[in-house]
């Protein structure tokens, strides 16, 4: 597969499948995702955690549990499949950040008293079904991953990116990060 298919395929799941509401937020997935991406490149990240904010929550996209599984109680465990999906596309640089985003959220909410209160109202619904705060044990194993703190970065910029009047760029403004980023 070449860089410019891959960059096809990705567009096209945005295009025909992040129209809908992203979780209980006013906006939906392409918004969510390119405001993640907007906010990534504002802080000056490496293409590869610009590409992991725009790519975040692909797994929403490409599970068949519809748009909001949490409202009948299930994780939909989003990061793992997204993760997995990209990983034909994208190295660890990419992969991880978004594997480890959930993890980071759960960190955020142990290591900051405040960080919680931050939350959207979707974020706390799902934060229950995904294990709440971590454990004294869990935060010491995810500060084991090589890239935690790339996804404790994401996981500040997922809570940024929810706002219906937040810049809005096209998902083709990203095309250049994103080629750079997949694996020849």
């Amino acid at each position: 597969m070449t860089k410019a298919q891959a960059l096809h395929d990705l567009s096209s799941i945005y295009a025909s499948r992040a129209t809908g509401l992203y979780g209980l937020t006013l906006i939906n997935q392409l918004a969510h995702a390119v405001q993640s991406g907007h906010h990534a490149r504002a802080q000056g990240l490496p293409s590869s955690l610009v590409v992991a904010a725009l790519l975040h929550d692909i797994g929403h996209m490409v599970h068949d549990l519809g748009e909001h599984p949490a409202n009948f109680g299930m994780d939909d465990q989003h990061e793992e499949i997204g993760a997995r999906w990209l990983k034909s596309y994208f190295g660890p640089n990419v992969t991880e950040p978004i594997r480890l985003h959930v993890p980071a959220k759960r960190y955020l909410c142990t290591v900051e008293t405040d960080y919680f209160d931050k939350l959207s109202k979707d974020s706390v619904e799902s934060l229950a079904l995904q294990g709440g705060p971590m454990s004294e044990r869990e935060v010491l194993n995810f500060q084991k991953a090589i890239h935690w703190q790339d996804a404790v970065a994401l996981r500040r910029i997922d809570e940024l990116a929810k706002d219906p009047k937040g810049p809005m760029p096209k998902f083709e403004e990203f095309s250049d990060d994103i080629l750079s980023c997949i694996l020849a």
